[in-house]
């Protein structure tokens, strides 16, 4: 019995080794279909039925202005970062997508930080708190501000970014990005993971323009 027991407690890490594996394959290659689906125009809806996926009618317009409070309670607005090219990052804490683009927005942001620009984090957690939900709304930002603490986020982290998602084209999935140019006219939109490379061009654009 006792060798039995051993043999099973052995087997036990392998087998959940391979159901983790299978389960980040799974989650992988999903991600790719999506990607390249909305890279050829495809998306699909709740129920599976493809769905038309077009450019945001915002790229060419000027960035809908807002005003949202940051970690501290200091309300940020828009129209403060005029002449400094942006990157509005939408993400959410439960986002893992978002969690594994982030140390790359980190990363391209301190790269440019110099050249005049700048990404403020849009966070949409607390979509489905009531107002006076004083608990869940500071659940939400103890959740936010241990992300920004734990991946040395070092741009603005904006609250209740839900609030604005509608005039941003709605924004009904994560993670979206919008790059804004220093005339405050938006230049790129994307969603979904962003390689590195990417992210990267659309911020010479924005810093081009």
């Amino acid at each position: 019995m006792r060798l039995f027991s051993l043999q099973r407690n052995a087997l036990v890490p392998g087998v959940a080794l391979v159901v983790l594996f299978l389960f980040a394959w799974a989650g992988w290659n999903g991600w790719k279909t999506q990607r390249q689906a909305a890279r050829a125009g495809v998306n699909e809806d709740a129920s599976g039925e493809e769905v038309g996926q077009t450019a945001s009618p915002l790229v060419g317009q000027p960035a809908p202005e807002f005003a949202l409070s940051d970690l501290d309670g200091k309300t940020v607005t828009l129209a403060s970062y005029r002449g400094k090219a942006l990157m509005l990052d939408f993400w959410a804490t439960w986002c893992i997508a978002c969690r594994i683009e982030t140390p790359s927005v980190v990363a391209l942001r301190n790269k440019y930080a110099a050249r005049g620009f700048e990404v403020l984090g849009i966070d949409t957690e607390g979509a489905d708190l009531a107002r006076d939900d004083k608990a869940g709304w500071a659940q939400a930002q103890a959740a936010a501000a241990a992300i920004v603490a734990r991946e040395n986020v070092p741009y603005p982290v904006l609250l209740d970014g839900d609030s604005i998602a509608g005039v941003y084209g709605g924004v009904d999935a994560l993670p979206a990005a919008f790059f804004i140019n220093r005339k405050g006219v938006v230049v790129a939109a994307e969603v979904g993971i962003m390689p590195a490379s990417e992210i990267e061009s659309n911020i010479r654009k924005a810093l081009a323009r």
